[in-house]
């Protein structure tokens, strides 16, 4: 089973959810991007899923263009920019899905509130690919 992630930037978002769906099964294959990708992951991001146990440092922030020929039987965007600009791919793609999430990384206000931010998205990102990883990965594998 393969699955991309796609983000604008891949440093935040879907590096959470690249980390995630591996620590929920880790014989998926499992790749993000960015349709913009920035080259660094948010060490915010870093941080927000080491405090659970997922270690996420080692990731790579690369280019869409990287995947597009693949095969991937899920490909998920994960904020209204990427999914709006997501290109075509010239491999097969079983199933495309859009799930946004707020860019924590646009928070303002005190560390206190920015950090709550990347708490809470990172929860959210947690709670959404857990449903999805069990009500449509699960039955495909």
């Amino acid at each position: 089973m393969k699955v991309l992630v796609l983000c604008t930037g891949n440093s935040c978002r879907s590096q959470m959810a690249h980390g995630f769906l591996k620590s929920f099964d880790n014989s998926l294959i499992v790749e993000s991007a960015g349709t913009e990708a920035s080259g660094k992951l948010n060490q915010k991001a870093v941080k927000a899923m080491a405090e659970i146990g997922i270690d996420i440092s080692q990731h790579t922030s690369d280019s869409v263009t990287k995947f597009l020929n693949d095969e991937w039987d899920f490909v998920v965007t994960v904020c209204g920019g990427a999914n709006e600009v997501c290109p075509a791919f010239t491999g097969k793609v079983k199933t495309r899905l859009h799930i946004g999430f707020d860019d924590p990384s646009f928070a303002t206000g005190t560390d206190e509130f920015i950090w709550s931010e990347y708490i809470r998205v990172r929860d959210e990102i947690k709670d959404t690919f857990q449903k999805l990883y069990i009500e449509q990965i699960i039955p495909q594998l």
